[in-house]
């Protein structure tokens, strides 16, 4: 006769505090994994979305620079998404619709869109929040002409703000336009305006150039911050501006040579000060500007022969492209014919990020992020109290801790040894605790006609599947 067949034990469910140490020790800089976790399971959804654990994940990983997550771009291929990841797990981003918008900067952790021109319409600026999915439209300022080239800027003015977690902050926009002479021989002028989301306003001009040229054309290159108050822009023809925020004042100076091509793109020299890179057809020139005396000088060569794949060099004649320049993180993005590449500044490390590429600038996009929403996340998931929590100072802290990286050392252990039954168990034991331990709160502290009134929205709401603003490819 067969043996009947044995009951497996369910794990216990492991406490609220321990859950929420493991997932603050997820990787910083892949976003798609946070947002499975989230998935996982009803109480791993519930640690993610309370109202402080963005700040905590981000002072757990405060000693690491910020993550390199992907970019915008304005690629005319319709079939290539508008937003490309970088990390080790592929997600998307809902981006503003590229038939409407042109993607212009990045940077502490909004993404800075101006709109197509449509006839004799206004065109806007949308500032959009990556984190929290805000989206806010700005009117262009007014200009003495319609007949301008324009580009702009995105940065957080905060004082003392490590740009590690801006969201809700003010943000200060600075426009730069030029205007197009109809009288030939007769100098161009481009002028600077600024807005300040504090204030709602524009400022008047603080900024003016003249210039030998027409005018100053803005489509290949995004603006580059040095410090918090010097901003470069390139047009394309090689032409750089720098823009003083302390002082409002705007200069310009050429690149290290003049050039039909365009090869230069604008980066952060080793000694922190303004460079340029410069693509051959198998290495790259680093350029700096000496302050001293306003020159140019090549700083360093990279060589690639041994570094990009054979299909990337096989044209000789064809030159490297910078796309882009990632500000924090030193990684420039370089366009061959085998794909996009991204290259390390200091470790010359390469890698391959995608086999699409186009022939303009690009929107690196540097920033913490954690892929779901919490404002709609937590008007469907109850929040978790936390009585259970130690009273004496930094001992049951401190313990917490320990128990957790142990557990997530011997998770890691598991799934590497292929038991995922136990970590699905243990996942579902841990679902199960909780969908009890919220019935019986409700049957304690309602009536029976309010219990099955909660029981019922709680039910929409839990099986309702949370929002998110990053989808797993």
């Amino acid at each position: 006769m067969a043996e009947p067949p044995r009951h497996r034990t369910s794990p216990p469910a492991l406490p609220h505090e321990l859950v929420e140490e493991i997932l603050l020790r997820l990787p910083h800089d892949d976003p798609a994994c946070l947002l499975r976790a989230s998935f996982a399971c009803k109480a791993w959804g519930r640690a993610v979305s309370q109202p402080d654990f963005r700040g905590r994940f981000i002072k757990e990983h405060q000693h690491r620079p910020l993550p390199l997550i992907g970019f915008l771009h304005n690629w005319e291929d319709e079939r290539v998404p508008r937003f490309l990841s970088t990390t080790a797990s592929p997600f998307s981003l809902p981006a503003p619709d590229r038939a409407s918008w042109l993607a212009l900067d990045c940077r502490h952790g909004r993404a800075l869109f101006l709109s197509e021109s449509e006839g004799s319409g206004a065109q806007q600026l949308l500032v959009w929040d990556l984190n929290t999915g805000v989206q806010r439209r700005i009117p262009v300022p007014p200009l003495h002409s319609s007949y301008v080239y324009r580009t702009a800027a995105v940065l957080c003015p905060a004082d003392g703000c490590d740009h590690r977690d801006c969201n809700g902050g003010p943000f200060r926009v600075v426009f730069v336009f030029t205007m197009v002479r109809c009288v030939l021989m007769w100098p161009g002028v481009t002028s600077v305006c600024v807005y300040s989301s504090e204030t709602g306003t524009w400022s008047g001009e603080l900024g003016k150039i003249s210039h030998q040229f027409h005018a100053l054309t803005f489509t290949c290159h995004s603006s580059l911050l040095l410090g918090r108050s010097l901003l470069y822009f390139m047009s394309d023809g090689g032409f750089i501006l720098e823009y003083d925020l302390a002082s409002n004042v705007l200069t310009g100076f050429e690149t290290p040579y003049n050039s039909n091509k365009q090869i230069f793109n604008l980066m952060v020299a080793e000694d922190g000060g303004i460079g340029v890179s410069e693509g051959f057809s198998s290495h790259l020139k680093l350029w700096s500007r000496e302050e001293s005396d306003a020159q140019w000088v090549l700083s360093r060569v990279i060589h690639l022969q041994n570094s990009l794949p054979p299909a990337a060099l096989v044209d000789a004649e064809a030159e490297l492209m910078v796309l882009g320049f990632a500000e924090g993180v030193n990684v420039i993005f370089v366009n061959t014919v085998a794909g996009l590449f991204t290259i390390e500044l200091q470790s010359e490390r390469v890698k391959k990020v995608c086999d699409d590429h186009g022939f303009c600038n690009l929107i690196p996009v540097v920033s913490f992020y954690t892929p779901v929403d919490r404002l709609e996340y937590q008007d469907l998931l109850p929040s978790i109290p936390s009585e259970n929590v130690g009273d004496e100072e930094g001992g049951e802290e401190e313990k917490t801790v320990d128990e957790a990286q142990q557990l997530l050392d011997k998770g890691s252990n598991t799934i590497k040894e292929g038991g995922f039954v136990d970590a699905v168990e243990r996942v579902s034991h841990d679902l199960n605790a909780m969908s009890v331990s919220n019935e019986e709160s409700v049957k304690g502290t309602s009536s029976k006609d309010d219990a099955e009134d909660s029981k019922t929205s709680g039910s929409n709401g839990e099986d309702a599947a949370p929002s998110s603003h990053g989808e797993i490819l």
